[in-house]
């Protein structure tokens, strides 16, 4: 059992920004809920899966919707408790999923998805797990390794900051995605959710555990990196064992909001050794598909993502601009998510895209480290 105080929120801000994959929502609106939260009520007590009592029950919580939505509509933590109650009477009665004692954990470890939880423990004085359900984020409820395992998002609890609060009961996780996403959209594109209830056993075996302790300690490879004077980026490339996809200059960014998603199509022209060359971007709230001058670079469920090139912070999709300097590099997703079942929910075809997936590691042998090795 460890604590989280507010010295650790901005590593966990930034680690969470990078893993988030483009997507999450802006971890610096989290990291403000959380901080506040903490100050009033003190640390937030995390706790591993294996620390889980037989009968405990773990209420994951984020967000669901738009980001660029959610920059503007920051969520009502006062409709917290009130969620809670809801999942947590939809589920009485399945045997060790109730009465239990009550925990949270983040849906996602990716961006606000990531601090949420933290603030939600804080103010409700829960300890919290350290997982997560996909170890990065994912633009759709059904795309986490609980489904995988076949575990129910159902019921689902979504709240807005009216004080509207919506229970969700599905045949399928895809269902629960399809239902709820028109609540979210009935809702401003944008509210607070509660899903996945797991018992101890299924926490253990269906999440990616400690997510929340990964993600602080790539923020503080960041920041010692930047005190250091060293190369951020290459600290995240280190710490992620990532490939680089390319260095340069975002020459072009298409954004729209559409149906509770931020999609977005963007160019990245090459500087310095990558000077001539060309990546674009396809996105769904988190990046999904990178080519390089026309060649598939990376997929989804592999992690793309974009840095800022001087300080190796994300850089969000809702906050690319044109004319900013970024590396875009790509790291290994949980292999369960490489299995012929996680590719069916989480690969390119999932998105529509007709591409087979191939490993980042494959595509890209040498990391970029290497590549410095070897020509030093």
């Amino acid at each position: 059992m460890r604590e989280i105080t507010e010295e650790h929120l901005a590593d966990i801000a930034v680690g969470a920004a990078i893993l988030g994959a483009g997507g999450g929502g802006d971890p610096r609106l989290g990291e403000l809920l959380a901080r506040a939260a903490i100050r009033s009520h003190g640390p937030v007590r995390v706790i591993t899966v294996d620390e889980l009592g037989t009968d405990d029950l773990v209420v994951p919580v984020s967000m669901i919707g738009a980001p660029t939505v959610a920059n503007e509509k920051l969520p009502n933590l006062e409709a917290l408790p009130a969620m809670l109650r809801l999942a947590r009477r939809a589920v009485e009665g399945e045997g060790p999923r109730a009465g239990g004692v009550l925990h949270t954990m983040p849906i996602e470890v990716g961006g606000i998805a990531a601090l949420l939880p933290i603030a939600m423990a804080a103010e409700l004085g829960l300890a919290l797990v350290d997982a997560d359900a996909m170890g990065r984020a994912f633009p759709e409820l059904q795309m986490t390794v609980p489904t995988l395992y076949g575990i129910d998002a159902s019921p689902v609890v979504l709240a807005d900051e009216h004080g509207n609060a919506v229970v969700v009961e599905a045949v399928s996780n895809a269902a629960c995605e399809r239902l709820a996403r028109t609540v979210c959209v009935e809702m401003g594109s944008s509210a607070l959710i509660a899903l996945y209830a797991m018992d101890a056993a299924q926490t253990r075996e269906a999440t990616v555990t400690g997510s929340l302790a990964h993600a602080e300690a790539l923020g503080r490879a960041v920041r010692l990196a930047r005190e250091r004077h060293e190369d951020p980026v290459l600290a995240v490339e280190q710490h992620l064992d990532a490939r680089r996809l390319i260095s340069g200059k975002l020459v072009d960014v298409a954004r729209r909001t559409e149906g509770g998603f931020s999609r977005l199509e963007a160019r990245v022209a090459g500087l310095g050794r990558d000077a001539g060359a060309e990546l674009t971007l396809s996105s769904q709230n988190e990046h999904l598909v990178a080519r390089r001058d026309g060649e598939v670079a990376a997929t989804t469920p592999d992690l793309i993502m974009v840095l800022d090139a001087q300080t190796g912070t994300a850089v969000t999709t809702e906050s690319m601009r044109y004319g900013m300097r970024v590396v875009v590099v790509a790291s290994a997703c949980d292999p369960r998510f490489r299995t012929e079942a996680g590719l069916a929910l989480v690969g390119p075809r999932a998105f529509g895209y007709d591409l087979d997936y191939r490993p980042v590691e494959l595509l890209h042998p040498a990391t970029r480290a290497d590549e410095l090795s070897c020509s030093s």
